[in-house]
């Protein structure tokens, strides 16, 4: 089994690197954010996809120990980010590429008939008068 010594050796540059790591995530955050009052059109989905993917490798990097390990089980994270954004790009672009997206069997109702509108006293058409009102003859 292998030990993590490398972390015991310098407590002040652990610490700095995971200051460093939180300023990194709450910048990227407020990108995000001030992305999304900006009208990119459909390009606001893709920002926000992009940093996310940015800010999960440098969680991935840091908190999950990839940059102290192996190269390969870092390409491997990367990768697996990579392919994600890439089969995401596919379903955009085949959503994108439609003209109606509405289900060919979908049959929306008939707008309901709106009702008469009745005089302000006068009781609807087929209603029963109230209780205790009396007929005029």
């Amino acid at each position: 089994m292998s030990t993590h010594t490398e972390h015991a050796e310098n407590p002040k540059a652990e610490t700095l690197k995971y200051v460093a790591t939180l300023v990194t995530l709450l910048i990227l955050t407020a990108i995000t954010v001030g992305a999304s009052y900006i009208n990119f059109g459909s390009g606001n989905v893709v920002i926000a996809l992009f940093i996310a993917t940015v800010k999960a490798v440098i969680v991935a990097l840091i908190f999950m120990h990839l940059l102290h390990d192996k190269p390969v089980n870092a390409v491997i994270a990367v990768a697996g980010f990579i392919f994600l954004g890439i089969f995401l790009m596919f379903d955009f672009i085949d959503v994108d590429s439609r003209t109606n997206p509405q289900p060919t069997n979908l049959h929306t109702p008939p707008a309901a008939m709106a009702p008469a509108t009745a005089a302000a006293g006068a009781p609807a058409a087929g209603a029963a008068p109230a209780a205790g009102a009396a007929k005029k003859e």
